[in-house]
């Protein structure tokens, strides 16, 4: 049973926890956002499924094209279409070479 507190009948309260103790270096935040736990995750035997997630998003990210979308429709303002294929041509290597890095490493970066 549950009071109005948010705590469980006969256990201890459940601690506040302020939004500096997420964020801080020792937190649980920084490890989520920068990816420390999936890079984790994958040297230790996760390597299918990185596999098959990336399979995934690389199969969805053609479906705009067979919906006869182009990136010259998409493109305004300072944003040309060329700027934009670089900027994701160049994270993607990134990326990948975070991913090979780690793997040879056997042991993550951040």
């Amino acid at each position: 049973m549950v009071n109005n507190a948010g705590e469980q009948a006969g256990s201890e309260p459940i601690p506040e926890i302020e939004i500096e103790d997420v964020f801080a270096f020792s937190g649980p935040a920084p490890g989520r956002i920068n990816g420390q736990d999936f890079f984790a995750q994958i040297s230790e035997g996760g390597t299918p499924w990185f596999i098959r997630t990336s399979i995934l998003l690389s199969v969805a990210s053609l479906v705009p094209l067979f919906q006869g979308v182009t990136v010259e429709s998409k493109s305004d303002g300072s944003m040309t279409s060329d700027a934009e294929l670089w900027n994701g041509r160049l994270a993607m290597l990134g990326l990948v070479a975070l991913v090979f890095i780690e793997y040879v490493k056997r042991e993550t970066l951040v």
